[in-house]
């Protein structure tokens, strides 16, 4: 006999466990993300809304979630089971949008809280006669807004210690019917899955059927709506094929097409269903098999981390991979582009094209300011280049990444100030510093007449940004505030400088790492999802 173990430090491990999956993130587009996200989603709202509340709460009902595809019957069989209209059955598709749980008044508190599928908002409507042929739902009424919502009834004809789920259509052309499908099943004690006739070969019915095989959850299945001329022929294909999949010993129950299938108040007659219903009130009731329902479900779920949690902590290494990957192209580009850049500077590239003309023509034909202007013009090109270049290097890298088509990390600077706006503030800042220096330096000189500080700085500049060529201007500034005074200077001007340049490279460095920053993707995950397994195993 299987049992359910509910001691609190497996609820403790499970806790952790969960907590650890829940913060795993798969943000970048690999081949795999979307399989990652959607087993993590997948296992948290089975560890959220079945395992841990199973686990505290083993007296509560069981929960059977009646799934399927679209047309195949459910909220009719429901109905039909209940032995009165509480789920809106009808030709119009899909029918079911707000989910239905029905259970006996006695066992109403166990549902209207949020001990299970506690992202669900509870709803209820005023009772309505069984002869109005117009149910009330949430979102019906005008104005009414779309919400996650789960309806809850109450039936005496129901037997205390089962609940039934009417979950939307698992094919709905409305993926969030969809996702919520998938969510409600991810609750159950029991899958109740239902098909037609007519489409019990489609895709999506089996893929449940194989993931309820996966998770070894106690499974029934319902070939519903089955003309009665092919009933034999029918069932036979379908069980031939349950077989051919593994699942041959599974329950299974063939309800008839009636003409109350369609026409009635969503009821059939109770002969129908009536094989089912009795399935259902045995195992809730049999103590033995209540066990036997539940233990399996949790355990075939528990045994099933021993190959999710591992391919959770492999999708997040190959996040983690690939992050690394990009923030390695940046960082290359711009450590590539910073050495290029000091080498440049080292070598007075600065001093060309313009500023050269200008430094020519000083102090004749060229003010100070105007050689300033010049030299820190021609020093914004300069890292402008240099940054551009970096760009250009991470952008062809990164072209070779599928993650780096992440929203976010591609396309333009998302900044209002572009890179030239910004590189330009800080050289403009430099100069404004440099003037400072040169004016500290001037007002220090035991002279009657002190040089123009705005003299000196330009001298200053060129001498640090002309190379060889800016020789000249050194041993002009030697003249105007002494060979100790220009060496100091000289020394100042080019700390404050290197402190600038290093900090714009930095800082659009930094700049195109933040998206990839924001993207919050750590080593951690995988190692932590790793441990929390083998807790796990070992307090089983």
């Amino acid at each position: 006999m299987v049992t359910l173990d509910v001691r609190p430090q497996l609820l403790d491990t499970l806790s952790a466990l969960r907590d650890r999956v829940a913060a795993a993130r798969f943000p970048l587009p690999l081949a795999g993300a979307p399989r990652a996200r959607a087993n993590r989603d997948e296992l948290l709202a089975q560890l959220d809304d079945y395992l841990v509340p199973r686990l505290r709460a083993p007296e509560a009902p069981l929960l059977a979630v009646v799934g399927g595809s679209t047309g195949a019957g459910k909220s009719t069989l429901v109905n039909s089971l209940v032995g009165h209209r509480v789920s809106e059955a009808g030709v119009l598709r899909p029918t079911t949008r707000t989910p239905v749980l029905v259970c006996h008044p006695a066992d109403h508190h166990w549902f209207s809280g949020m001990r299970v599928l506690p992202d669900l908002a509870r709803v209820w409507v005023p009772h309505h006669d069984s002869r109005d042929d117009d149910l009330l739902l949430p979102g019906d009424l005008p104005g009414d807004q779309p919400v996650r919502a789960l309806r809850v009834e109450t039936a005496d004809t129901l037997p205390r210690g089962l609940a039934l789920l009417d979950a939307p259509d698992v094919d709905s052309l409305v993926a969030e019917n969809r996702v919520l499908a998938a969510e409600l099943l991810c609750a159950a004690d029991i899958w109740v899955m239902v098909t037609s006739a007519a489409r019990y070969a489609d895709a999506v019915p089996w893929h449940l059927l194989r993931t309820a095989k996966e998770y070894d959850a106690t499974l029934v299945t319902v070939l519903d709506r089955v003309p009665h001329q092919v009933v034999s022929e029918v069932s036979r294909q379908y069980a031939a094929l349950l077989t051919k999949a593994g699942l041959g010993d599974v329950p299974r129950f063939t309800v008839p097409e009636l003409p109350e299938s369609v026409w009635s108040a969503g009821l059939l007659p109770a002969t129908a269903v009536a094989a089912l219903r009795t399935w259902l009130v045995q195992h809730a009731q049999d103590p033995g098999a209540r066990q036997y329902v539940m233990a399996r479900t949790a355990q075939g779920l528990l045994d099933s981390l021993r190959t999710r949690m591992p391919e959770l902590a492999g999708a997040a290494a190959a996040q983690y991979a690939a992050a690394l990957r990009l923030t390695t192209a940046v960082e290359g580009a711009y450590d590539r582009e910073h050495a290029r850049l000091r080498d440049r500077l080292q070598s007075g590239a600065v001093l060309a094209g313009g500023a050269l003309k200008r430094w020519r023509a000083f102090p004749l034909d060229c003010t100070a300011g105007e050689l300033l202007d010049a030299l820190v013009e021609s020093l914004g090109a300069l890292l402008l280049c240099a940054v551009t270049a970096a760009d250009e290097r991470v952008a062809e890298a990164w072209r070779r990444e599928p993650a780096a088509t992440a929203p976010g990390l591609a396309g333009c600077d998302p900044s209002p100030e572009s890179a030239e706006h910004r590189i330009g503030f800080a050289v403009r800042r430099w100069r404004r510093e440099l003037e400072e220096y040169a004016e500290d330096e001037a007002r220090q000189l035991d002279r009657s007449v002190a040089p123009d500080p705005e003299a000196v700085a330009a001298l200053v500049a060129t001498a640090l940004l002309g190379g060889r060529r800016g020789r000249h201007a050194g041993e002009r500034l030697a003249d105007r505030v002494g060979a100790h005074g220009a060496l100091r200077l000289r020394d100042r001007a080019e700390q404050l400088l290197t402190e600038h340049v290093d900090r714009v490279v930095h800082r659009e460095r930094e700049r195109r790492l933040a998206p990839l920053d924001a993207l919050d993707i750590h080593p951690e995950p995988q190692a932590e999802l790793i441990a929390a397994l083998s807790v796990l195993q070992k307090e089983r």
